[in-house]
């Protein structure tokens, strides 16, 4: 049985919203990366030019292997950090066009140059290669681009499950950078 899913990807892939409906579906914990570093003041401090936080990573993932040991329940980890932590037996990195994350993280009042790096580390893959350096064949990676969240949902159990996977490199938004 894997109890230990991590779902990552760039910022408004659409993370939070399908892991808590996915918790709910499968009746598991569900732990928020971004939530758990803040609570555990794992916060070193802002980004001057980028205006993010910036995270002490080893802190988290002993964190994360904490909670990872003393669990004996299926548990979803949920962040864009969430791949940077060891443990996993599982990783989904959810996947969205730049054309639509663009619309997204504008709605979100995202900086121009903001909005520029995550578009751009989007169509670069970025999470799937940090990802793939620690988990090779433990990452599905989903293009979650015209999706509905219960289509997503049914998707990554599936993946957790066994039944379906969408192995790493087989979504490629390059195309968008040229």
């Amino acid at each position: 049985m894997n109890k230990a899913i991590f779902i990552t990807g760039t910022p408004c892939t659409g993370k939070t919203t399908v892991s808590e409906v996915l918790a709910d579906k499968l009746n598991c914990k569900l732990v928020k990366i971004n939530d758990l570093a803040i609570e555990n003041d794992f916060v070193l401090g802002i980004d001057e030019d980028k205006g993010y936080k910036i995270i002490d990573i080893d802190a988290l993932n002993d964190k994360v292997s904490d909670i990872i040991s003393d669990s004996d329940e299926l548990t979803i980890f949920e962040g864009h950090l969430a791949h940077l932590c060891s443990g996993a037996d599982k990783v989904i990195v959810l996947r969205v066009h730049p054309d639509i994350l663009r619309v997204r993280l504008e709605a979100r009042d995202y900086s121009e140059s903001k909005i520029r790096e995550n578009l751009e580390a989007e169509a670069l893959g970025v999470c799937t290669a940090e990802a793939f350096d620690e988990y090779s064949d433990k990452i599905s990676e989903i293009d979650a681009s015209e999706l509905s969240v219960d289509e997503i949902v049914d998707l990554i159990d599936d993946v957790i499950f066994d039944r379906r996977e969408f192995p790493a490199g087989e979504v490629d938004f390059m195309d968008w950078l040229i």
